[in-house]
């Protein structure tokens, strides 16, 4: 299990489609320190379907956190027993996602309303786990939008035991906008955050929303604890690259791009051994050279390529990138 106690100031948003195994590996051969999470997972896929499926991951991802939907504190507490098992270095609880299919659930930001319920949640998970127990929530949902509702929501949840609150800092509407919408429609209020970090000085709070550079990270760990970046991290993963020093003081040097492809092929090789399909292993890859020169080759190189493909086929986009400089 990964030292509990490291100041986790960065960390990689939970992102359904996005942030799989193959994703979290490749980023952590960018930086060693960034926190990643798995995408929400929720508690019947748990309960009653392939448990290796979505638990299992390689021992290289920690720090590495489970986050999990769900509104039954039993089975919230159930899962979060698997998860210790599994060596997760965390537990969240979705709070957060507004969107139809997850309100159909009965979880996700729906649930700021009851917040008796996430308490329970949350306590019966404190009490089968050894490892924290963390929330991600909005900063308000629907016409709950008062700072008054948000303390009192917090308040809450600190009481039933979790000590570090991943706070998106817009509020989230439940009905007439999509969850692209909700993440972008509703305006960014930093100073809400903030202003909770400054009421809950016990607590462990983490910013998220809009966080696109560094330099924004820099700007934000003033005020709070961490900072969380979503698709940033996905569309530009090279960002990371100099967490490590810049926010941890390693002395390590700074890996190339094509030194992290160089790292990554090995494990390429052992997803087709195991029948995995190159175009799902290499998805992460593609913005790895965004913003250099001809960057473009690289991703026109492996979008679209046929399923069959062989490992040659990013041998060769290699490459050609290679021969860009």
């Amino acid at each position: 299990m990964y030292p509990q106690n490291l100041n986790h100031k960065i960390s990689v948003a939970p992102m359904m489609g996005w942030t799989d195994r193959h994703c979290r590996y490749f980023l952590r051969l960018i930086s060693h320190h960034v926190l990643l999470y798995t995408e929400m997972v929720t508690t019947g896929a748990l309960i009653y379907g392939d448990q290796n499926r979505f638990l299992t991951y390689s021992d290289k991802e920690h720090p590495i956190a489970l986050q999990l939907g769900g509104s039954n504190p039993r089975d919230l507490a159930l899962c979060t027993h698997m998860a210790v098992d599994y060596g997760y270095d965390e537990v969240n609880l979705n709070i957060g996602c507004p969107s139809p299919r997850v309100q159909s659930g009965s979880f996700g930001a729906c649930l700021m309303k009851e917040p008796d319920l996430v308490a329970e949640c949350i306590s019966e998970m404190v009490q089968v786990s050894r490892i924290p127990i963390t929330v991600k929530t909005r900063i308000g949902v629907d016409h709950y939008d008062s700072y008054e509702f948000l303390s009192q929501f917090i308040t809450k949840i600190a009481q039933a035991g979790c000590k570090t609150v991943i706070l998106h800092s817009r509020k989230a509407w439940l009905y007439g906008l999509s969850p692209k919408e909700n993440r972008e429609i509703p305006p960014l209020c930093y100073e809400t955050v903030y202003r909770i970090k400054q009421d809950f000085p016990q607590l462990r709070i983490v910013l998220n929303g809009g966080v696109i550079t560094l330099e924004d990270v820099h700007a934000h760990l003033k005020q709070v604890d961490g900072v969380m970046i979503g698709r940033v991290a996905y569309n530009n993963p090279y960002l990371l690259s100099k967490v490590d020093q810049i926010l941890y003081d390693n002395e390590h040097p700074i890996p190339t791009r094509h030194e992290i492809m160089e790292a990554f092929l090995p494990y390429i090789e052992r997803q087709l051994k195991q029948g995995t399909k190159l175009v799902t292993v290499i998805r992460p890859t593609l913005g790895l050279f965004q913003s250099i020169p001809r960057g473009r080759i690289w991703r026109r190189s492996l979008s679209g390529i046929p399923h069959d493909s062989k490992i040659s086929v990013v041998r060769s986009a290699l490459e050609k990138i290679s021969n860009t400089f």
